[in-house]
């Protein structure tokens, strides 16, 4: 039996998507979900490891199919919504009405931010779905954080003389008893945060941190930059809003499309996009793909080397290719995330003898977008539903999602990473310490008094410091 599995799967993808297992007669026995379906797909190899209702449905299963996503968190929405359309029977987690955690903001002259499992009403805006409690009670800190929102219900607000321990900690601004002036605007801020759109104001709070570092008021700056923080590891769990996902690619099918519209044999393509804060912490990254869907193997990132070009997209991108082109000689097709200066930079690095492909942003990201052929020439006719162009649109966000990823955790990393060079009395001695005993920089942001006391050779006074720094 165990042979017989392993068959079935001899030909998945390590990609993200979702699996579908069969019975003999052809009946849906189970969905699911994976980050690598190929690693996940063995597991079901061993059946002594499985729950009990999965080794039965295993030893059930006479066939597997599965659908490649761009994302894990895709993946996790697909799944979502096949369990409840298809029922399928051994599914016990979602058939009962049951859903993934999600979170709302409710329609109130003071919006309510919470957390439900359930059907969707309109008398909220949904956000989600979420692939675990605990990815969604740190985005709720995060916006609690940043914006001030209340979470209580609205008996709960109605009936408060004075404000709760939440306002009091700075997690809440007190609708309930103080009069607000920007509340509105806070809930506008926090729609941005939970829909993905973090980086506009992770760019405007820099410069704001920036500008009270210059009047030496650090208090406020320090106050910013836990915003920023907050902000950065929220933005890297990839929040989507209402159940939107990537449309499922048949990469063979589409890339032979594309193969046909393009004139070129494609075996493998390279899709390349920067990333920089005002110049800092400039990098860049190459996702690749071919007939068999995403090539997690050949992905890329790039930490610029010439700092002179640090800032300059175009500079920048130059040498990211040129890297690229050195180090995977065997590229047929190079995609970049741009306009006509991105376009010429590529195919004079490429020196014509790998085509490039332009795909140009329009005014709106997502749905009108037009492209720049290998010959230079700019096409607009491509239909936007045309599994074609969702094609190249998907390995363009795939490209893009995979640098800012990168450059959110480089950007995380400094300002943590800063964050106990500031507290006075704290070397490099103490700080390796400290690193060694809890791991990172926000575990120590995160502790206690009596767990700091508890480092070794930190010592009480220093402990004292660093949770008064943190906590304050």
């Amino acid at each position: 039996m165990n042979i017989q599995f392993r068959d079935l799967i001899e030909n998945a993808p390590m990609s993200p998507g979702i699996y579908k297992m069969y019975d003999g007669e052809n009946n849906l026995l189970y969905v699911g979900k994976a980050k690598n379906l190929l690693n996940r797909l063995r597991q079901y190899i061993d059946v002594s490891k499985l729950e009990n209702h999965k080794q039965v449905m295993r030893l059930l299963a006479k066939h597997v199919e599965w659908e490649i996503t761009a994302t894990e968190q895709d993946a996790l929405i697909l799944e979502q919504k096949l369990i409840k359309t298809l029922k399928p029977k051994y599914n016990i987690m979602l058939t009962d009405g049951k859903m993934y955690p999600m979170l709302a903001l409710t329609k109130h002259e003071f919006p309510r931010l919470l957390k439900f499992r359930g059907k969707i009403s309109q008398k909220k805006d949904v956000f989600g779905p979420y692939p675990s409690v605990h990815a969604l009670n740190d985005t709720i800190k995060t916006i609690q954080r940043v914006c001030k929102i209340r979470t209580c219900n609205d008996t709960f607000m109605k009936n408060r003389v004075r404000p709760c321990l939440l306002y009091q900690i700075g997690r809440c601004s007190a609708p309930c008893c103080i009069q607000q002036t920007d509340y509105d605007k806070n809930v506008q801020l926090a729609r941005r945060i939970l829909t993905g759109d973090s980086e506009p104001i992770i760019a405007d709070l820099t410069k704001i941190m920036q500008d009270f570092s210059d009047k030496t008021d650090f208090e406020n700056a320090a106050i910013i930059r836990d915003k920023i923080i907050a902000l950065t590891n929220t933005s890297n769990r990839g929040i989507r809003q209402n159940l939107s996902y990537t449309p499922n690619l048949q990469w063979d099918k589409n890339v032979s499309e594309l193969e046909q519209w393009l004139g070129i044999k494609l075996n493998s393509v390279g899709v390349f996009d920067n990333s920089h804060l005002f110049g800092k912490q400039p990098v860049g990254a190459m996702i690749a793909f071919g007939h068999d869907g995403f090539t997690k193997s050949s992905y890329r990132h790039f930490k610029l080397q010439d700092m002179k070009r640090a800032g300059n997209d175009i500079a920048m991108m130059e040498e990211f290719i040129t890297r690229a082109i050195k180090d995977n000689p065997h590229l047929d097709l190079i995609i970049v995330d741009g306009g006509r200066a991105q376009w010429n930079i590529a195919n004079t690095v490429s020196n014509g003898k790998i085509p490039v492909l332009g795909v140009v942003k329009g005014v709106v990201r997502n749905g009108d977008e037009h492209f720049i052929m290998p010959d230079g020439t700019e096409n607009r006719n491509l239909p936007k539903d045309s599994d074609l162009f969702l094609l190249l649109r998907a390995v363009r966000d795939e490209a893009h999602r995979f640098v800012i990823t990168y450059h959110r955790a480089k950007r995380a990393k400094q300002l943590t990473a800063s964050c106990l060079d500031e507290i006075e009395g704290i070397g490099p001695i103490r700080k390796k310490q400290l690193l060694q005993h809890y791991g990172s920089v926000r575990s120590i942001m995160d502790a206690d008094l009596k767990s700091l006391l508890n480092v070794p050779g930190l010592g009480k006074s220093a402990a004292k410091k660093i949770y008064a720094y943190f906590h304050s």
